[in-house]
């Protein structure tokens, strides 16, 4: 089975889950500490899609082997064509073009909402997989703000990358 880009349903919650625990236990690409139960994910998950975001799962033989969904990147009225993006590949499995296939389709769904601009929070600079995979589909650095976080006995700092979906900033919004 090639591999398949969906959106997700609530079947996938204890794969997202799983994935998303590694991340939260091992790494630094969420500043989570502690690991969300599925209970919680579902939670997650029906909130994105209620209010009208995409949630997605890559899918291939070996069963669900990424997920990604976009939010708010802010609640202020103001954002509400700005989302940010999260993508998660599960463990051993990235270098595989899962991350690409799900953001390809994270970007074209949001720009299909009528989003204008997307951003990457990336949990630092070291995730060069991350940066490069953003960079690919036109993200630029924005900025890096210095030593915000804590995890893991140390200080993270966070990397900030943007793209226009779209027209952009190029025309106001319908709803002004």
């Amino acid at each position: 089975m090639p591999l398949t880009v969906r959106d997700a349903a609530p079947a996938d919650v204890p794969a997202i889950t799983a994935i998303y625990a590694a991340e939260v236990r091992d790494h630094v690409n969420t500043y989570e500490y502690d690991v969300p139960d599925e209970a919680e994910m579902e939670r997650r998950m029906g909130a994105a899609l209620d209010a009208g975001y995409p949630y997605l799962v890559a899918e291939d033989e070996a069963g669900v082997a990424g997920y990604a969904y976009a939010g708010s990147y802010r609640t202020r009225i103001g954002y509400r064509l700005t989302v940010e993006n999260s993508v998660y590949v599960a463990a051993g499995r990235q270098g595989r073009g899962i991350g690409a296939a799900l953001l390809e389709r994270l970007i074209a769904d949001c720009e299909a909402r009528g989003f204008r601009q997307m951003i990457a929070v990336i949990g630092e600079p070291a995730n060069t997989a991350s940066i490069r995979l953003h960079e690919k589909f036109g993200f630029r650095l924005v900025g890096i703000f210095r030593g915000i976080a804590w995890k893991h006995d140390r200080w993270l700092d966070t990397v900030q990358m943007q793209r226009e979906l779209g027209a952009g900033s190029g025309e106001p919004p319908h709803d002004r």
